[in-house]
């Protein structure tokens, strides 16, 4: 179980910053119950759902159900953060197969976009219940972007290291502006921008964004 959230925490903010600490292995009943909440939440989003209706997807008693995680809250926040686990290792792998610091940048903030849009309970709690999960990205004082942005940040710091980008570049200033254009495109729709075109998500990362990389003059 997760400790008591902290002043200003946020359901995306402790679900973003677990995703980074593994797990131990998850027994079999825990394992049952969050692949059931996961498909019952997608199918009838959050509120709607109870810890009733998710032991008996789970073909488990209520009881054990709480055993496993004591409120619905707590249950919410591990499915969450199994999403965000998947999400960041498929982002690894996405941007492995780019040749350049560029590139990697490019194909980054398409697939992330495209990747929590198409999530079934991300992009369709994002959808659906907004007010759920938009107020824990914006309003949670900055935890949640900051813990996003700190990954990216490390992802850049690598490849500074590794001489793809230029010492001079502050990675920290790149990654949270990156981080805050994303979140806004997620949180509030575009009348311009296409979020489910991917080239016109990559043309945008790759006239905005890819330039960052390279030194002020």
């Amino acid at each position: 179980m997760t400790g008591p959230a902290s002043p200003g925490s946020s359901l995306l903010g402790r679900a973003l910053a677990d995703a980074f600490t593994p797990d131990g292995p998850a027994d079999e009943v825990t394992t049952r119950l969050l692949d059931a909440a996961y498909e019952q939440f997608c199918r009838m989003g959050i509120r709607r759902t109870t810890m009733e209706d998710v032991a008996r997807r789970a073909g488990v008693s209520r009881i054990t159900a709480y055993r496993r995680f004591a409120t619905k809250d707590a249950l919410v926040e591990h499915v969450v953060r199994r999403e965000f686990r998947r999400y960041f290792d498929r982002f690894v792998v996405d941007i492995a197969e780019a040749r350049t610091a560029a590139d990697r940048v490019i194909v980054g903030f398409a697939t992330s976009l495209r990747a929590f849009r198409d999530n079934p309970l991300i992009g369709g709690l994002m959808t659906a219940e907004p007010d759920l999960l938009v107020p824990s990205l914006i309003n949670d004082g900055g935890q949640t972007m900051a813990v996003v942005q700190q990954f990216v940040a490390g992802r850049l710091r690598l490849d500074q290291q590794d001489g793809h980008i230029s010492p001079s570049v502050d990675v920290d200033l790149v990654a949270e502006v990156w981080t805050r254009l994303s979140a806004s495109f997620l949180a509030v729709p575009s009348q311009i921008v296409d979020l489910d075109d991917d080239a016109q998500l990559r043309d945008i990362a790759r006239r905005f964004l890819a330039p960052m990389l390279n030194p002020a003059e």
